[in-house]
């Protein structure tokens, strides 16, 4: 039977590949890479410089790209667009690997951070498996994520003693801070500017991991203002930007 794996890469940084990737890595026959635009380029470049560093042989697999579909950012259901939108990546991935794979090869997705965490593929390969098309069974190779990497950069514990973390994203922290350690991920702008308790914290990183990295930090009320312009910027210099921020009680 076909065998897909879904491979963490970590967030940005080659050497935060496991040896568990690596050897996964090295057992592919496709090494399938979503190609999200021009704009963003650099991340199927990194996943092509983390297969030129660890697949020993490179004649033994091949690259396959999938144009990755558009998402309707700006709908006012978003629970809704983003089921089209998986249900679209479904039916491309569905039929790159009944194309690509015969039934005793072994394919991989190469996934930024972690496939557990704030990421659309384990949900593709469920809408893939119940469409009931194609047959194939599946692992998960955990990776580095962005908020392990954010913690290391600013040399911080995620979490006091005894204290829970909440992970949420910019969307839902408008509707008010959930916890004394909160970590935020897809943040088109910056929410954390409508806090003004002045006992938050924020400690703020994008492009983790790469050598683009960006860390700021310090009271909310005094540098929030600071980190969403010079997100602006960033995104408007790059083309995209990828950043996770920590708010704490301090």
């Amino acid at each position: 039977m076909r065998k897909l794996s879904l491979v963490g890469i970590g967030a940005g940084n080659p050497e935060y590949v496991t040896l568990q990737a690596v050897r996964v890595l090295n057992e592919v026959d496709v090494v399938f890479l979503v190609d999200k635009g021009d704009a963003k380029a650099s991340l199927v470049q990194l996943r092509e410089e983390i297969c030129a560093r660890y697949i020993t042989d490179q004649d033994g697999y091949r690259v396959v790209e999938i144009a990755d579909p558009p998402r309707d950012r700006a709908a006012e259901r978003y629970q809704d667009a983003v089921d089209d939108w998986r249900l679209r990546r479904a039916v491309l991935f569905e039929h790159a690997i009944a194309r690509e794979l015969t039934d005793d090869q072994h394919g991989a997705f190469l996934v930024w951070g972690d496939p557990a965490l704030y990421d659309s593929t384990l949900g593709v390969i469920d809408h893939i498996l119940a469409r009931g098309t194609v047959a194939f069974e599946y692992e998960v190779v955990p990776g580095i994520t962005s908020v392990q990497a954010l913690a290391a950069a600013h040399r911080i514990p995620l979490n006091r003693t005894a204290e829970p973390i909440h992970v949420t994203t910019g969307r839902l922290l408008r509707d008010g801070l959930p916890g004394d350690n909160v970590v935020v991920m897809l943040d088109a702008g910056l929410a954390a500017v409508e806090l003004d308790d002045p006992a938050l914290a924020i400690y703020w990183g994008a492009y983790l991991g790469t050598p683009d990295e960006v860390l700021m930090s310090g009271r909310v009320v005094d540098v929030a203002r600071d980190i969403e312009r010079t997100k602006r910027e960033l995104r408007e210099r790059n083309g995209w930007v990828m950043d996770t921020y920590l708010v704490r009680r301090e």
